[in-house]
């Protein structure tokens, strides 16, 4: 448990990466090897995000072997039921014990062209269904020149969080969008400036408590190497990690930051 009493999060979103075969084999090496290195369970929260595919399969392994990590969908439909072809709703994914789901991710945002409105949407569907959203925001380069580092960001979780009672459990990823997948990386004090400003939207709109237990974690090319440095930032309460999460030992570094490369 961290200082400010929230437990960080490391989550890995595989994105379109490993068939269910290859889920299997990655999740057992990366239990056995956080198991080797006496990681302590209590000390982070580990999340996996596999393709829709592989989320029964890893889910009766996390079960069947008791593995303490917690599984999450990368999306999910606005809908509940009924006619969509190719959707996937928040009652299925809670019937496979999905703790959390990704909403609003920036590639999501691009290349389906998902507005504000359907973010909102699909947060609202999530909370119906028990599920928490990791809520998804960040500006383009050109966005963050134009509009300043934070104007995007908390627009963004304005309106997701419409609706949203004050006691609903969510977490928020706050993803530059220029630093995801180009190797650039914003600095932790970047980071930590939209954070506060985050927070703050969180507090504006649900209050301090609501504030103070959210989860805010950063995301954008994090590697074992950067971790830590961003995990001494006070907002910054864990990590949404992308292409490093998909290397078996490069995220057990990352979960296991503390004692790789201190706070």
């Amino acid at each position: 448990m961290a200082v400010n009493g929230r437990t960080p999060l490391l989550a890995g979103n595989w994105k379109m990466n490993l068939d269910h075969l290859q889920a299997v084999a990655f999740v057992q090496k990366l239990h056995w090897t956080l198991k080797d290195a006496k990681h302590e369970d209590g000390s982070v929260e580990v999340a996996v995000f596999p393709p829709f595919t592989d989320l029964r399969t890893v889910q009766t392994l996390l079960d069947a072997d008791k593995i303490p990590f917690a599984l999450g969908a990368q999306d999910l439909s606005t809908k509940d039921s009924g006619a969509y072809t190719g959707e996937v709703s928040g009652a299925f994914l809670a019937k496979l014990d999905a703790r959390y789901v990704i909403i609003g991710h920036s590639e999501r945002r691009q290349y389906h062209a998902e507005t504000d409105e359907v973010v909102a949407a699909k947060v609202q569907a999530a909370l119906r269904h028990g599920l928490v959203p990791v809520i998804c925001v960040g500006e383009t380069l050109e966005e963050r020149e134009e509009s300043g580092p934070t104007a995007v960001s908390v627009a963004q979780l304005q309106a997701a969080l419409e609706g949203v009672p004050a006691d609903a459990d969510f977490v928020v990823a706050y993803e530059p969008v220029w630093a995801i997948g180009t190797g650039q990386v914003a600095s932790p004090e970047q980071a930590q400036e939209v954070c506060v400003a985050l927070r703050d939207v969180i507090a504006g709109k649900l209050g301090a408590d609501a504030a103070a237990r959210t989860r805010i974690l950063y995301g954008g090319s994090v590697k074992s190497g950067n971790i830590a440095s961003f995990m001494r930032e006070p907002d910054v309460d864990g990590a949404l990690v992308g292409g490093a999460s998909l290397v078996v030992d490069e995220f057990a570094a990352i979960i296991r930051y503390q004692k790789h490369v201190g706070v």
